[in-house]
């Protein structure tokens, strides 16, 4: 690491784990990277609870474990977001500057996904209350991942949808129990950053895509107008996944940010 790189540490969504954001990572090459796999994902550490605090307490200790000589910069994607907006909140002096890529900016039981939500909650309950390794079948199956996938996935690359269905199939079933899943789960959707917003004191990026139909871009533009300091930039012809689909561009916008004073 360079004595005059910032360092970024970048927290990923539910049922990912640091894979989701190597893309990116790997375009932030003047940027010192740290990609940790959450809680109860892929090598990430268990919890007695996986609620929100835990999540933020968590994230605290990994922080000063590193021991950084120069405040890091925060970035979390989808669920990350929730974790990083609740993070900065409760520890605003340990992070320099925050960054929200697709940011939960609205209840997830809400809106036009609100009925998929709802069968999600039952899906995820279904996989706690199966023996365990029944469970992690039901929850593993290429039928129910590739559905989220295909749900989300915008890109009409018959390439880069094979390659986002062939990241999901691989990586999301790496998790520590149907147990862990479902609690994670419920605190995804019973949170969002909106919860946070108006009491964020640091400055803050809002990254969204205008196709993204988890939280659709006029909840992106209002959850903005909450922050004291915050702008958002939207990128075209994307969804949710723009850690996959439009990594680049995301990757730009997070150096420009970082350098800006």
């Amino acid at each position: 690491m360079v004595m005059s790189q910032r360092t970024l540490i970048m927290i990923h969504g539910f049922r990912g784990t640091h894979h989701g954001l190597a893309l990116i990572a790997k375009e932030l090459s003047s940027t010192h990277t740290i990609v940790p796999d959450l809680p109860g994902f892929g090598e990430g550490d268990m919890l007695h609870h996986y609620d929100l605090d835990s999540y933020v307490e968590w994230l605290h200790g990994f922080i000063l474990s590193h021991k950084l000589k120069k405040t890091p910069d925060l970035l979390g994607h989808s669920f990350g977001s929730i974790v990083c907006a609740a993070y900065a909140v409760k520890y605003p002096k340990t992070i320099r500057k925050l960054i929200l890529v697709n940011p939960i900016g609205a209840p997830a039981l809400e809106g036009p996904r609100g009925i998929l939500s709802k069968l999600a909650v039952v899906y995820y309950w279904i996989g706690k209350h199966l023996p365990a390794r029944l469970g992690r079948a039901w929850l593993s199956s290429w039928a129910s991942v590739m559905l989220m996938s295909s749900v989300m996935a915008k890109t009409n690359s018959k390439r880069l949808r094979k390659f986002i269905h062939r990241q999901h199939l691989t990586h999301f079933s790496s998790f520590d129990s149907p147990k862990s899943v479902y609690d994670g789960f419920v605190t995804s959707i019973s949170n969002s950053v909106r919860d946070a917003a108006k009491d964020i004191s640091t400055k803050t990026l809002l990254i969204a895509g205008d196709k993204d139909d988890i939280t659709p871009l006029e909840k992106q533009q209002e959850l903005c107008t909450l922050f004291p300091d915050a702008r958002l930039e939207v990128i075209k012809n994307v969804g949710h996944l723009t850690h996959y689909e439009t990594p680049k561009e995301v990757a730009e916008l997070v150096q420009a940010f970082i350098k800006s004073e």
